[in-house]
């Protein structure tokens, strides 16, 4: 059995005038709140923690965002029983085409949501296997013995020209106008180990926050309310979310 405690936390920050992130953890969905929870998984079972930043200056953000998530939560748990770990990564490819194509129809339905868009970023538990997601620039961090560690790579101008300029431009998300995206899914269950501390968000806490001054945070033991609350009191110039899960 694994036992994982975990913290979520959505803010609106001090600038935007609504919140357009969204955090999942199993069924439970979280913006402008925060939320504790503990669970006990077996091999049988299957959970998922996500964080959707709807995208800016687009339409309905946080339309976006919860619409990817509540998508999310009912197509993972509506999954059949026994899939290997192919077929799991498959099913979240087939997952991004149909939510693609329900946000955009959206959007063809209906001019206020046209271009919503979303980033997504999750730790999905499948069967005893658990599996990274990625699709944008949300970021998921493993912290182990003393180390904090990158995990997802941003799908951001700035990340492929290797420079600081261009950071708030995203080259992926869900919906958004794109006339592709993809997803990058990884299978992290042998890199899994106990006392790791896990922490997914979106970019209103990164780019508030270092990676010395997060890593200093979860050093000390730090929850998603105590790292969200640090990235406003450093200007909270956007939606802040984030989740923190310990083994």
């Amino acid at each position: 059995m694994i036992t994982i405690h975990m913290t979520a936390a959505s803010n609106v920050g001090c600038v935007r005038r609504q919140n357009e992130d969204m955090v999942l953890l199993g069924n439970h969905f979280v913006r402008n709140d925060a939320f504790t929870t503990r669970v006990d998984l077996t091999n049988n079972d299957r959970y998922i923690v996500a964080v959707a930043d709807g995208m800016g200056g687009h339409n309905r953000g946080d339309v976006a965002s919860s619409d990817t998530l509540h998508n999310l939560e009912f197509y993972f748990h509506d999954l059949p029983t026994g899939l290997t770990a192919e077929s799991v990564k498959e099913k979240f490819e087939d997952w991004l085409v149909s939510i693609n194509n329900i946000i955009e129809s959206k959007g063809r339905s209906d001019e206020q949501f046209i271009g919503m868009g979303t980033t997504l970023v999750g730790l999905a538990f499948y069967e005893g296997r658990f599996f990274t997601l990625n699709c944008g620039d949300s970021r998921l961090y493993r912290f182990r013995d003393g180390e904090l560690t990158q995990l997802t790579t941003d799908h951001s101008l700035s990340n492929m020209l290797g420079s600081s300029q261009h950071s708030n431009v995203i080259t992926n998300c869900i919906g958004g106008g794109a006339t592709s995206s993809f997803i990058d899914i990884e299978n992290i269950t042998d890199e899994m180990q106990e006392g790791d501390v896990y922490m997914l968000c979106s970019d209103g806490l990164t780019d508030m926050l270092s990676d010395s001054i997060i890593f200093t945070l979860l050093s000390e033991g730090s929850d998603a309310n105590k790292l969200c609350d640090a990235a406003v009191a450093a200007g909270g110039l956007d939606n802040v979310s984030c989740c923190v899960l310990q083994f």
